[in-house]
C-alpha cells in the first residue's frame, strides 16, 4: 500500500481511482464495510482504491481542547486499512486553513485534481467542507459536475446498535470490552512505552510493566482486565490493572500489566495490550495480604479468560 502525506503527494500520472473518505478512528466494522466496498468497486472498475483520512483529528483543529479519545494510532490505523486490500492511503494534514475549504474546493482540490476520482464511497452521514456544510447530496451533485459517481454506504448496525467510533469509545470508557470487541471485530488495543513505576508489584511478587500511553489514548475504565501483551510479534498473557492504586493512596492513573510466566526486562520497549475481558472493578484493600490474594485470583481468572486453563504454563 502506498502512503502519501496529503493528496498533492500522489505520484505524477496517477490514474483514476475509487476514493473513500473519513477519520476512520478504530477502523471498526462499519469502517471495514465502507472501505471494503470501495476496494471491491475499484477492482470491478480496474482502478486503484484510495483511503483519505486526516491528521490530527478534525475536532482538535475546529474546536481546540475537544480531541476525542483515540482508538487507533495513525500507524495502527494504516496497518488495519492495508489489511483491507487498499492500494493507497492519503493522510491529509488537517490544518486551520484546510478546515476552511468550502465543500466545492475540497472536492476539486483533493478528489478531482490529485486523486482523479472515478467513484467516491462515503458513509450515509458523511459531512465535509467548512463548517461541515457539505453532505452526500452535495457530493453527488458535485460528482455530476466533475465526472465521478457517489455511493452512500449505509451505516452498519447490530440489532439496535449503530457501529461508530463514538460508540466504541463509550464501550471502552465503560470497560465493556466484549461490546468493544464486537464493534471492532477484534480486541481494543492500547499502545505505549514501558516506564519505571513504584515497583510495588515487584515487592509483592507480581512485577508489572507500566505503560506510558499517548495523551489522547482511549484507556479503558478503571479495573482489572485479561489481555494479551504484544511484544516483538509475540502475544504474552497479562493481567492488567488500570487505576490510581487506591490501596496505596495513589493519585496518578496508571496502566500496569503483569505478564504471566515472564521473566525479563521490558523497560523502554514499545508494547501493545489487546484487551479481552473485564475481570473486576478497582478495589481498595485494607491489607497487603488481601491485595495479594486478589491479584492471585486475577491471574487465575486471566488464564481462563484467555483460554489458557487455570494453571501456570
Amino acid at each position: 500500500m502506498q502512503r502519501w502525506r496529503g493528496a498533492a503527494q500522489a505520484p505524477r500520472g496517477w490514474g483514476r481511482s475509487v476514493v473513500t473518505i473519513g477519520v476512520f478512528d478504530g477502523v471498526h466494522r462499519g469502517h471495514q464495510a465502507t472501505i471494503g466496498y470501495a476496494v471491491k468497486r475499484a477492482r470491478e472498475l480496474g482502478e486503484a482504491s484510495v483511503v483519505v483520512t486526516f491528521d490530527p483529528h478534525p475536532s482538535e483543529v475546529v474546536r481546540p481542547g475537544s480531541h476525542p479519545a483515540v482508538l487507533t494510532t495513525q500507524e495502527r490505523k494504516a496497518e488495519l486499512i492495508e489489511e483491507l486490500g487498499v492500494d493507497a492511503l492519503c493522510v491529509e494534514p488537517f490544518t486551520r486553513e484546510f478546515s476552511k475549504l468550502p465543500p466545492e474546493e475540497f472536492v476539486h482540490d483533493v478528489l478531482v485534481e490529485h486523486l482523479h476520482a472515478a467513484e467516491v464511497v462515503v458513509g450515509e452521514n458523511f459531512r465535509f467542507g467548512h463548517k461541515a456544510a457539505g453532505d452526500v447530496a452535495l457530493l453527488t451533485q458535485l460528482g455530476r459536475r466533475f465526472g465521478f459517481t457517489t455511493t452512500a454506504a449505509p451505516l452498519l448496525t447490530d440489532e439496535s446498535t449503530v457501529f461508530s467510533s463514538t460508540y466504541v469509545r463509550s464501550c471502552v470508557a465503560a470497560g465493556d470490552m466484549a461490546a468493544a470487541t464486537a464493534a471492532l471485530g477484534r480486541p481494543h488495543r492500547l499502545e505505549g512505552v514501558v516506564v519505571r513505576g513504584d515497583q510495588r508489584g515487584r515487592q509483592l511478587g507480581f512485577p508489572t510493566a507500566n505503560l506510558l500511553c499517548g495523551p489522547h489514548a482511549a484507556i479503558p475504565a478503571d479495573g482489572v482486565y485479561a489481555a494479551w501483551l504484544l511484544r516483538g510479534g509475540k502475544q504474552l498473557p497479562a493481567a492488567v490493572s488500570i487505576g490510581t492504586n487506591p490501596t496505596f493512596a495513589g493519585t496518578e492513573r496508571r496502566v500496569e500489566a503483569f505478564v504471566l510466566d515472564f521473566t525479563g526486562d521490558l523497560y523502554g520497549e514499545r508494547v501493545a495490550l489487546d484487551f479481552v475481558a473485564h475481570l473486576r472493578p478497582t478495589v481498595r484493600f485494607d491489607t497487603l495480604e488481601g491485595l495479594v490474594a486478589a491479584i492471585t485470583d486475577d491471574v487465575s481468572r486471566t488464564r481462563v479468560a484467555l483460554g489458557l486453563g487455570n494453571s501456570a504454563a
